[in-house]
């Protein structure tokens, strides 16, 4: 059975050098989900997602703009996202998605 966080979702990140947009990929299983984010920087694989009801958590390595590491958090409500990247020193930042049509 597919949990409520799995597909992939059209996403924004809302920062300081404007829009972020980026396909999210969640492939939950049990507590855990695999899957990626694919955007302008390109794609980054998720390997350590976690899944606590319709929350899911997961953290990435980016190399642009800046080598970073960031931490995500975001709750499914239908077939709409939200939550926040954390990008350590950079701040806190907004995502919103919905979910795109399989």
């Amino acid at each position: 059975m597919m949990s409520n966080v799995d597909g992939a979702w059209d996403c924004v990140v809302k920062s300081p050098m404007g829009d972020q947009p980026f396909v999210l990929t969640v492939k939950s299983a049990g507590d855990r989900f695999s899957g990626s984010a694919s955007g302008a920087l390109g794609s980054l694989e998720i390997p350590d997602g976690m899944v606590e009801g319709d929350t899911i958590k997961w953290s990435m390595s980016v190399k642009a703009p800046f080598p970073t590491t960031v931490r995500c958090q975001a709750s499914v409500s239908g077939d709409r996202i939200e939550g926040d990247v954390i990008a350590g020193i950079f701040g806190t930042f907004p995502v919103t998605g919905v979910r795109m049509p399989a």
